[in-house]
């Protein structure tokens, strides 16, 4: 039996996980049929790092997403109407549906496709956190390919000297794009960190409860210590960097597979599993209709 997962879920967790999984195929599906413009990219296999967390952010929390980011959105917000309408330019799109599918503001959540931005932006903002005294920390969520940017490195020297409430979440999928991680990185993430003297934690697990017990403490340090860390979750992402562009093998894709956290939480608790996923599908039917129905959204410029 795969270890990997051995709990059984609360409905909620479980509806956050199946409600990422489903969008993420629904989109895959819409762009099929070409209704979807532009491009997007799938955080399928992954969904179970940010439903982990969300329970231990709080209102002052300022998330920082990536081009991978639509299971962040939908864990911190559970709002798949306005995130369908943003990516399809329907009215009552989050960001007017200027932002697509990667670029998105919205309380306290800001994602860019751009490799590294957010990191040093994340500084500051952990930095005022500490100033205000609230007990918000600054989370960015990072893939491997982001450690071969130099922004990466300049704004942990900074985190680490200032002593800023920062939170680094590493989604280590072992390929950046159609690159394995193998060949084009010397070492090792940790390494990395640890040569800035900063706190690190590598998570292998897939079971939430699991996962939670493990790094609550380290973010309750992050907190009250008012020091970075960095969580490195090694994961893997089942479908392409985009639409069609897997360059992995069968024999890996057969691997991956065979370790998703669906068929192996399926395998164990299928009762519960089939109840949560008719809501979910259910819940989605309803928002695609809806979605769909709406008016583009219309842009005009003007001179002021």
């Amino acid at each position: 039996m795969n270890t990997l997962i051995y709990s059984e879920l609360q409905d909620s967790d479980l509806f956050s996980l199946l409600l990422i999984r489903h969008f993420e195929r629904l989109l895959l599906t819409l762009f099929g049929e070409g209704k979807l413009h532009g491009t997007t990219h799938t955080c399928l296999g992954q969904e179970y790092i940010p439903v982990s967390l969300s329970t231990l952010f709080t209102e002052y929390d300022f998330l920082f997403s990536h081009h991978r980011g639509h299971g962040h959105y939908l864990a911190r917000f559970r709002d798949p109407a306005s995130l369908l309408a943003e990516i399809m330019g329907r009215t009552g799109a989050l960001c007017n549906g200027i932002g697509g599918s990667q670029h998105l503001f919205r309380d306290h959540y800001l994602s860019t496709g751009v490799q590294g931005e957010n990191l040093p932006v994340a500084v500051g903002v952990a930095l005022h956190a500490k100033r205000e005294e609230r007990g918000g920390i600054a989370v960015v969520y990072l893939g491997d390919g982001t450690w071969g940017e130099g922004t990466t490195y300049e704004a942990l020297n900074i985190a680490q000297l200032w002593q800023v409430p920062l939170l680094v979440v590493v989604e280590n999928n072992g390929i950046a794009q159609s690159t394995p991680t193998s060949i084009q990185m010397a070492g090792t993430i940790e390494e990395r960190v640890r040569a800035f003297h900063i706190d690190y934690v590598k998570v292998t697990s897939l079971d939430i409860p699991t996962i939670r017990t493990e790094v609550a403490p380290r973010i309750h340090h992050v907190r009250t210590l008012c020091a970075p860390l960095v969580i490195e979750f090694v994961t893997h992402r089942l479908g392409p960097h985009s639409k069609g562009d897997d360059t992995r093998d069968q024999e890996t894709l057969r691997a991956i597979q065979e370790n998703d956290w669906y068929g192996l939480y399926q395998r164990r608790f299928p009762d519960q599993l089939e109840r949560i996923e008719q809501d979910v599908r259910h819940e989605l039917a309803d928002v695609i209709a809806q979605v769909e129905q709406r008016p583009l959204v219309q842009w005009s410029c003007t001179d002021e």
